[in-house]
C-alpha cells in the first residue's frame, strides 16, 4: 500500500470554504492533469524518475515533440522538472502529492462498476 507522502495540510473539512481565484486554480490544475497522454507521461516519470524524453517517446511509443510538448505544460504548472545531464534532459515529479492523487485516481477508476 501507498503511503500519502504530501506535505501535512489541514483537512478539507477544516479549510475555509474556495474563493473564486482559488477554484480556478485548482480547476486549471485538474485541467492539465485531465489529458490521457500526460497521465500516462506522469506514470512513466513516476515509475522511471529522472527518465529522458527518449525514454519516456521509446516508452510510449510517442514521437520526442510530443512528449516535449506534453512535458512542457507539466513543467509549466509545477508538476514536473527537469535538469540536464549531458545533451540529455531529464524529468522527474516534483511534489509527491502528484504521485498519490494518481494512485487515488487509479483506484477510484478500478473500483468503478463495468
Amino acid at each position: 500500500m501507498e503511503e500519502n507522502c504530501c506535505t501535512p495540510k489541514p483537512q478539507l473539512t477544516d479549510r475555509p470554504l474556495l474563493d473564486l481565484d482559488y477554484a480556478e486554480g485548482l480547476s486549471e490544475t485538474f485541467k492539465i492533469l485531465s489529458n490521457g497522454t500526460r497521465l500516462r507521461i506522469l506514470h512513466a516519470v513516476i515509475r522511471t524518475p529522472n527518465i529522458s524524453v527518449t525514454g519516456l517517446a521509446e516508452q510510449l511509443e510517442m514521437k520526442p515533440q510530443a512528449i516535449s510538448n506534453q512535458l512542457q505544460r507539466l513543467d509549466d504548472k509545477g508538476i514536473v522538472r527537469s535538469s540536464r545531464e549531458g545533451n540529455f534532459i531529464r524529468y522527474r515529479v516534483v511534489d509527491p502529492c502528484v504521485t498519490s492523487l494518481l494512485h487515488q485516481g487509479w483506484c477510484l477508476t478500478e473500483d468503478l462498476p463495468k
